[in-house]
């Protein structure tokens, strides 16, 4: 199946209502928030500095740029127009923050208009990432900071062992949600071939055993794929759901994907 967010301004409405509880859940699990902190710290913006975040989604992380101390003002970018309802509902109160529609890779401002772009979790699935880092150039000042942090997809897992069940779950989520999962290692190239110069590229591991709230929605999402793709019948993909469930209240879940971050600089 072809990842859903590359045609999400069209994504019908019950897959985008599960799509922004999936974003708020892991926007509010402290290691994904000790991982935005970490990369976001290593922006060096100057005092009033005016950002954008490209593929915002609900909002979560132009929340958090908009809360920085050196930034004046940030604009989220999003194409799906539900995504943009609920972040500007859950922004209301942050006053240098606003969100409009657009697309990555034909953004919608002037040259030289930005102190920093950032793209969180966005890239590996736009079609032609090429392209939305060549707009990001261009709209950044001389000097101005990209910063992207995105999944290397290619190493989810919720295996323990060889031929865990589990793992089936974890393979048909990335094909479904993920556009390219080996994206985040060409990175590098991707960002010099595009004009900056790379000034860090650090990994993150993301792993979750107890309370797992996020993966299990990975495991779910990955077994109905399973079933609708007729791989596998509705009562073994619930089966394979409660099997993560099982290990969860045992002790037993295992999920993990390693990020990646990365910080260029546009020549000045």
């Amino acid at each position: 199946m072809p990842d859903v967010y590359v045609e999400i301004a069209t994504a019908e409405p019950g897959v985008l209502e599960r799509l922004v509880n999936v974003l708020e859940l892991r926007a509010a699990d402290p290691r994904q928030k000790a991982m935005r902190d970490a990369y976001l710290s290593w922006l060096n913006v100057p005092d009033g500095a005016h950002v954008l975040e490209v593929g915002c989604g609900t909002g979560a992380v132009a929340r958090d740029l908009a809360r920085r101390p050196n930034v004046r003002d940030v604009i989220g970018l999003d194409p799906s127009p539900v995504f943009l309802r609920k972040a500007r509902e859950l922004a209301a109160a942050i006053p240098n923050l606003w969100f409009e529609q657009g697309d990555a890779r034909a953004l919608p401002y002037e040259n030289g208009a930005f102190d920093a772009v950032v793209f969180h979790t966005c890239l590996c699935h736009v079609p032609n990432s090429e392209k939305a880092l060549h707009e990001a150039l261009r709209v950044l000042r001389p000097g101005g900071e990209l910063a992207v942090f995105d999944g290397d997809y290619a190493t989810t897992t919720f295996a323990t062992g060889d031929h865990d069940p589990l793992q089936s779950c974890a393979d048909a989520a990335v094909a479904a949600l993920v556009h390219d999962r080996w994206f985040v290692r060409r990175l590098p190239s991707l960002v010099k071939s595009a004009g900056f110069a790379v000034e860090r590229f650090d990994s993150h591991g993301y792993v979750q055993t107890d309370a797992p709230d996020y993966m299990l929605t990975l495991v779910d999402r990955g077994a109905d794929m399973l079933a609708a793709s007729k791989q596998l019948d509705s009562n073994l993909a619930d089966g394979l759901k409660k099997e993560a469930r099982q290990r969860a209240a045992n002790g037993q879940f295992f999920g993990f994907i390693a990020f990646a971050s990365l910080i260029a600089r546009k020549p000045a």
